[in-house]
């Protein structure tokens, strides 16, 4: 009797170890969004609707290209992007049919949307993670680590954080011994030549200006964006003029033509510079390129020669 309970025993436990086992069930994820809500999600989103260029960066940054199924239309980098479904501008109407229809398990919404917008897609049945615009460095790394856990990519996030926190490092080191540095306009918008937008304080531009080993002449504005009188850029009179806007057609040549510029130092001594303004415009990991590049205008000395 007790060999037959044995082989019985035996063939169960082949039986069950042979059995089709089923898949686990994803556990529950609960976030606090930039809004302050609560946003649910049963694992990992696998197809992501991106509603801001900084988003759709981040994504494809991380890994998780692939899960993104749309973009807004300004979501221009990596070239990759440019092959997502475009669902509209986020500055004008989203086309809220054609999102709802790719069938999304999260759309990612910025501060360039609106709560109304946010909360429009909502009313959709859709479920949204509006990501606060960060205004360090540190705090552009905690969005990439939330976006990794919104999508299930810590530890690529992770890699691409060391290496971004490594070239950062290299950054400071390289500016830490230096005693003087040199003043910078950034140049946002030329349209009105007499009243140049430019970047004031709390901005990224003036955090990677200064950062970089450069003082920004914007830092005395009292708002964050606003317009500088050309007296103002003339009595300042920086040694660096970075073209933020040359994607919009200002040249290097036109800025020698503007009135009363001629004088400058940064025009007599031919420091004007084109800068790609996404580089410091969009929160994203490509901040820290903006970095390097803002260093090796301001100091190429400092930058190794390939």
């Amino acid at each position: 009797m007790l060999r037959k309970t044995l082989l019985f025993t035996l063939l169960l436990a082949l039986l069950t170890a042979c059995a089709p086992q089923a898949a686990p069930t994803p556990s529950a994820l609960t976030f606090t969004d930039g809004l302050g809500r609560e946003i649910s999600l049963n694992g990992p989103a696998q197809s992501v609707i991106s509603l801001a260029p900084s988003n759709t960066e981040i994504l494809f940054a991380i890994g998780a290209g692939s899960q993104v199924v749309g973009r807004d239309n300004l979501s221009d980098y990596p070239e990759a992007a440019n092959a997502v479904t475009d669902i509209g501008s986020a500055f004008g109407a989203l086309n809220t049919e054609l999102i709802v229809s790719l069938e999304p398990d999260l759309v990612l919404a910025a501060e360039i949307n609106t709560p109304e917008q946010v909360k429009a897609l909502e009313d959709l049945g859709l479920t949204v993670y509006y990501l606060k615009n960060p205004v360090t460095l540190d705090e552009m790394y905690t969005n990439l680590e939330i976006v990794a856990q919104l999508t299930g990519h810590e530890d690529k996030a992770a890699t691409l954080i060391e290496s971004l926190s490594a070239r950062v490092d290299a950054v400071t080191q390289k500016v830490a011994g230096l005693t003087e540095k040199p003043t910078v306009f950034y140049e946002i918008d030329g349209t009105d030549p007499s009243k140049p937008w430019t970047s004031g304080p709390g901005t990224f531009i003036d955090t990677l200006i200064t950062m970089a080993g450069g003082v920004n002449i914007g830092g005395v504005l009292s708002d964050q964006f606003a317009q500088i009188s050309a007296e103002e850029i003339v009595l300042q009179d920086p040694d660096f003029i970075v073209l933020g806007d040359s994607a919009f057609g200002v040249t290097v040549e036109s800025i020698g033509q503007r009135a009363g510029w001629e004088e400058l130092t940064a025009v007599k001594n031919n420091s004007i510079f084109p800068f790609d303004d996404n580089l410091a415009s969009r929160p994203g990991p490509r901040l820290v390129d903006g970095l390097e590049t803002l260093l090796a205008i301001l100091h190429p000395d400092l930058v190794p020669v390939p």
